[in-house]
């Protein structure tokens, strides 16, 4: 190899984007921090939400999804979620899969030289489904199906759902598909604890009173039987959790452990960790100081990633 082609090279870098519901706008706020250092990943493997905001870049429509992002209120969000009375969620996802349809189309894996894979997880078997063939949005959409929440998927005779259940936070799939360095973002890293609000009370997990929120923007379903579900599902009795908070909080905890555990045996070689254990887990309105975050999360690991550079220069 030659002196000039030497001081060309650089390793193939993976960038595993890990799970996070709203707190995945942070994702978008990385990846711009990065290019303006003047790293570009070769590789990108994500987790629910890091997923959709990996699929995104590899399509380059980041840009839209920030804009989408931005441009979110706490009632628009609402309107996405079509409630369910018997599904296996909460949520069907229609209406998500119409915006993600709107702006990825029917792109596939197919059509991108970028290795790309949306991590899901098989209900029956419980093992780990590494989504890279056919269409984005079919695998953007199997790739967050949290349990519970949203209805899982049917791909390839499979049922799936969310990928945090087994790998939070990719970083072995980065491995896999040959990065010789291996960046990872972890948004859960204070999740657990971190919320718990003065006097010992309990948080919304969502972030704000869902059900009030229902009552306020959709007063003609008062007495049906989607109203009564809203109420068993979301109400809270004075300082206790909700149905829906016992089951997101302890997914969380789940999550925070196997994320914990996976990334001590498959270590990055950068580990970016933003702050937002105070946002709730559907506060996509937040997108402004999310995004802001994943930004400052990067200044704060750039000796980090000039070490990790260094060291694959000599």
């Amino acid at each position: 190899m030659s002196h000039d082609s030497e001081q060309n090279w650089r390793p193939r870098i993976g960038l595993a984007l890990g799970s996070g519901v709203a707190r995945g706008w942070a994702h978008i706020g990385v990846i711009r921090a990065l290019a303006r250092c003047g790293i570009k990943p070769d590789i990108i493997s994500g987790t629910s939400i890091g997923a959709v905001v990996g699929a995104s870049y590899l399509t380059d429509e980041l840009d839209t999804l920030e804009d989408w992002a931005r441009s979110i209120t706490k009632l628009r969000m609402l309107s996405y979620m079509d409630f369910k009375v018997s599904s296996g969620g909460l949520i069907g996802g229609r209406h998500l899969v119409e915006v993600m349809q709107k702006h990825l189309g029917d792109a596939a894996f197919e059509d991108y030289e970028m290795p790309f894979v949306a991590v899901a997880t098989d209900l029956v078997t419980g093992h780990e489904v590494w989504l890279r063939e056919g269409t984005l949005v079919e695998a953007v959409r199997a790739s967050f199906s949290l349990p519970g929440v949203f209805q899982p998927m049917l791909v390839n005779d499979r049922w799936v759902v969310d990928g945090a259940l087994v790998n939070p936070v990719p970083v072995s799939v980065c491995q896999a598909m040959g990065a010789q360095m291996i960046i990872a973002v972890n948004l859960n890293a204070d999740i657990i604890g971190k919320s718990r609000q003065p006097g010992g009370k309990i948080p919304t997990v969502a972030g704000f009173d869902l059900l009030e929120m229902m009552k306020e923007n959709a007063p003609a379903s008062s007495g049906s039987v989607l109203d009564a579900l809203a109420r068993r599902t979301f109400r809270r009795e004075p300082n206790q959790p909700s149905l829906f908070g016992v089951m997101i909080s302890s997914l969380n905890i789940v999550q925070d452990r196997i994320a914990r555990s996976r990334l001590a045996g498959e270590p990055p070689d950068v580990h970016i960790t933003p702050r937002l254990g105070q946002i709730g887990l559907f506060e996509f309105h937040r997108a402004d100081e999310i995004i802001a975050e994943g930004e400052a999360a990067v200044e704060r690991v750039l000796p980090d990633l000039r070490d990790a550079l260094s060291v694959f220069a000599t």
